[in-house]
């Protein structure tokens, strides 16, 4: 079993992600939260906790960590100290405990912020970030969705490095890519764009690693 960080373990999508780790046979979720209070919830469930702030030092958190999703965000009041700087900090802290494989939850528009009519600050946050895993030398991966939505799970997608529309996905079918990507023999060192659609993830993923 791999030990797999999620930062932003308490966020919306995050709780989804360590639900579904807890499903695997592969993997034990270790949950990365930034308030003691927040710890409880998760350890009622016998699921691993460490505390961490995303603007503090976070080298703790990787500690005995195969991989990490990162999937923690500030809802747009801290775009550059959680998104963008905070980001960078765990690939850093990842970088020099060897971790094997660093999925990234980043968003669709962050490869171009330029273009963006809105939220472009958070875009070139995220844009930042991408880049800064990119150069790092980690395998990583960076899934890039369309707006987000609670609808429920499909498992279905519309999956392409680049997508020639916009539009929306559930966070249940995200949830369920990033823990799919952490297998060793899918998506190694790519980033792809994805939406609803009509293609099973796991169909989806086998053809981008193919390529």
């Amino acid at each position: 079993m791999e030990n797999v960080l999620v930062a932003g373990a308490n966020g919306t999508t995050g709780k989804q992600i360590v639900k579904l780790l807890m499903e695997t046979q592969y993997f034990t979720p270790v949950a990365m939260v930034r308030k003691k209070e927040q710890m409880t919830q998760f350890e009622n469930e016998g699921i691993k906790t460490v505390l961490g702030d995303l603007e503090k030092d976070v080298s703790h958190a990787v500690k005995n960590i195969d991989k990490v999703i990162f999937a923690a965000g500030s809802g747009g009041k801290n775009v550059i100290g959680v998104d963008q700087e905070g980001a960078k900090r765990l690939i850093d802290s990842s970088k020099n405990s060897n971790i094997k494989k660093f999925v990234m939850l980043s968003s669709m528009g962050a490869d171009a912020p330029e273009k963006a009519e809105e939220l472009q600050d958070y875009l070139k946050a995220k844009h930042n970030a991408d880049e800064h895993l990119k150069n790092s030398g980690l395998n990583y991966v960076i899934v890039r969705p369309g707006t987000l939505n609670n609808n429920k799970a499909t498992d279905h997608v519309q999956l392409k490095e680049k997508l020639s529309e916009r539009g929306e996905i559930s966070r249940a079918d995200v949830a369920q890519t990033l823990v799919r990507v952490l297998n060793e023999d899918t998506a190694n060192n790519v980033s792809f764009e994805i939406l609803n659609g009509d293609t099973l993830i796991g169909e989806a993923l086998e053809k981008l690693s193919e390529k």
